[in-house]
């Protein structure tokens, strides 16, 4: 089977608050904290789409480049593999933020010995790409991307996490670590859903 994996916040952990906090320290500019527990970089603080991409120029393309791996996510991506199944790394890195996603993301993921097939990058509509390449399940952080993914017959798994708490519920599949997301990958696997 094919398996779309997210890269941040699902393969790896980010600390946006720390690393933005640091940057607006550095360039002496007001920290306008809108929540801590956002998923995305814009909605941490308060500041404009070219803020944050300024931010990215400034050195905090290390908040995704020196991330580290989560516990188990390379473990259970090789058995994976190792079983015939597919990986497509799936991310919604925009070209504008990153000047080269796929080339930031292959440079992370082979940093960090992560197996893969394929990377796709600037990818916001990731349900409707799953439908569209033949992939049965997708690992993400977003819940919406969970969602959609979910309503058009895609196996979703939610890694959850507290930015996504509240609402996990709401997707059939997930886990709060890798060892979870294993079991839920792997019940899909067995039972066909």
């Amino acid at each position: 089977m094919r398996i779309a994996v997210d890269i941040d916040d699902t393969l790896s952990t980010l600390d946006r608050l720390k690393a933005g906090t640091a940057y607006l320290v550095r360039q002496n500019l007001p920290i306008r904290v809108k929540d801590e527990n956002a998923h995305l970089l814009q909605g941490v603080f308060d500041w404009t789409e070219e803020e944050a991409i300024a931010f990215l120029r400034g050195g905090g393309i290390t908040l995704f480049t020196d991330a580290p791996v989560r516990d188990g996510a390379r473990e259970t991506l090789s058995r994976l593999r190792e079983e015939g199944h597919e990986i497509v790394i799936i991310t919604a890195r925009k070209k504008e933020w990153f000047q080269n996603a796929e080339k930031v993301s292959r440079d992370w993921l082979e940093k960090r010995r992560i197996p893969y097939d394929e990377i796709v990058t600037d990818e916001e509509e990731k349900g409707k790409y799953c439908v569209e390449h033949g992939i049965g399940i997708i690992v993400d952080d977003n819940l919406q991307t969970c969602l959609n993914a979910q309503s058009l017959g895609v196996n979703a798994v939610l890694f959850v996490d507290k930015h996504n708490l509240a609402h996990a519920h709401e997707v059939s599949f997930g886990g709060a670590n890798w060892k979870q997301i294993d079991a839920a990958i792997r019940y899909i696997l067995s039972h066909g859903t």
